[in-house]
């Protein structure tokens, strides 16, 4: 054989395994787990918009309801607990960091849903163009939350999957074993039941 056959053969092979590993799936799992580590970075953005309002919010509410420090402090205390847990992606396989957070975004919605309901003992403060600018906002950073979990939910699950199924589960267990599945987020005991939220 010619060295230019034997050239012409060794780079078909290579183009034949390039083209096989591309197919076969082996870049599905990094792939995805990309695909939900920016999922899990666009939860992080809407709840950062939710505690970049808290301030103004509670502030707007001071101003009109003094009488309600409790409820002004435990919004600020959830805030401040619900900014202090940071959850990086190499926690998205971490039950107990994730569970952290959602408790602590839980308390804080929890604590803005308190002070929203007081507003309605205050008719000067339900008819402030700030605070309705500001309970606007909350209303739609909250739509938000939800469909940017909606998105990593479905990042983790599609991820998830592909570990346990083939032909991801065979990379998995060879090249990416140290790939873990990700946590997803699970509704609260209770959730089931619609709020009662009065404006």
């Amino acid at each position: 054989m010619t060295p230019t056959l034997l050239r012409l053969r060794n780079l078909a092979f290579v183009g034949f395994v390039a083209v096989g590993l591309s197919g076969c799936g082996y870049n599905t799992i990094p792939t995805q787990e990309e695909a939900a580590k920016a999922q899990w970075a666009q939860v992080q953005n809407e709840y950062q918009r939710r505690a970049d309002l808290v301030p103004n919010l509670v502030a707007t509410v001071q101003g009109y309801a003094k009488q309600e420090k409790d409820v002004l402090e435990g919004v600020t205390e959830a805030r401040a607990k619900a900014t202090a847990i940071h959850i990086d992606a190499g926690d998205l396989s971490d039950p107990q960091k994730m569970q952290q957070l959602l408790n602590a975004q839980n308390q804080l919605s929890g604590a803005l849903g308190k002070l929203l309901a007081i507003s309605e003992n205050y008719p000067d403060l339900k008819s402030n163009q700030n605070f309705l600018a500001l309970q606007s906002q909350l209303e739609g950073t909250e739509n938000r939350i939800a469909v940017a979990r909606k998105d990593y939910i479905a990042a983790v699950q599609t991820y998830n999957t592909t570990l346990r199924t083939l032909p991801g589960a065979f990379w998995a267990s060879t090249f990416f074993r140290s790939e873990q599945p990700l946590v997803e987020f699970t509704a609260d005991a209770g959730s089931e039941k619609a709020p009662q939220v009065k404006f």
